[in-house]
């Protein structure tokens, strides 16, 4: 691995809990990330996730990897299941390199059970939302960005909270836990053109969540 930015980008300082590492992985480690993402991408295909009781699609397409996966439809609205909605097989592994990264940055005990993975093509963006369906809130959320430059923003407990802005590159990491754990994000844009890692442009986000206690709160 390369030395790392363990600082957050000139001026900006970040909510308490949040810290952004710049660089944390070189281009080489970039495209064996992405190879084995693309391997998840043939195992588990692409679907669209829907809104909770309007059924409205979402912007971004997505897939999973781990013992369980994150899914969302008008019917049933948010939650985790082990299975694709579509193909009802199993998900695949979370690639070890991601297991290392949560290793080296999560801070925590215990291993991620669940990676979405979301496919940001021109003009997609996330609306401000919360991480809020996981049972384990010690566990951060740690966030991997490939492809183009995203600006990503981040504000408090409550959707109308004041919220900073910065720029998340490939290769770039990004967690979020302590008080910072169920603050409201999201990605205001990509910005087309910014990297050349991905065929035909693109983002991908990679986020690494633990859904159950690692052991019974006390």
């Amino acid at each position: 691995m390369p030395t790392l930015s363990l600082t957050p980008e000139p001026s900006l300082i970040l909510p308490e809990g949040v810290r952004h590492v710049s660089g944390a992985l070189d281009r080489p480690a970039q495209l064996r990330l992405l190879e084995a993402i693309q391997g998840v991408i043939a195992a588990a295909p692409l679907f669209v996730p829907r809104m909770p009781k309007s059924g409205a699609a979402f912007s971004v397409r997505m897939t999973n990897c781990g013992a369980l996966g994150w899914v969302s439809d008008k019917e049933l609205g948010y939650r985790y299941q082990s299975m694709h909605p579509e193909t009802g097989a199993p998900w695949p592994m979370i690639p070890e390199q991601l297991l290392d990264l949560w290793r080296n940055f999560a801070n925590c005990e215990g291993l991620p059970e669940a990676c979405l993975v979301n496919i940001y093509a021109l003009g997609t963006k996330m609306g401000s939302h919360r991480d809020a369906d996981e049972k384990e809130p010690r566990a951060p959320v740690l966030s991997v960005s490939l492809g183009d430059d995203a600006v990503f923003h981040i504000g408090g407990l409550r959707r109308t909270d004041s919220k900073q802005r910065l720029m998340l590159r490939s290769g770039d990491v990004l967690t979020m836990g302590a008080a910072s754990r169920f603050a409201y994000h999201g990605i205001d844009r990509v910005k087309t053109g910014t990297s050349d890692l991905i065929t035909g442009g693109g983002r991908i986000n990679l986020t690494l969540r633990r859904v159950t206690p690692f052991k019974p709160l006390t």
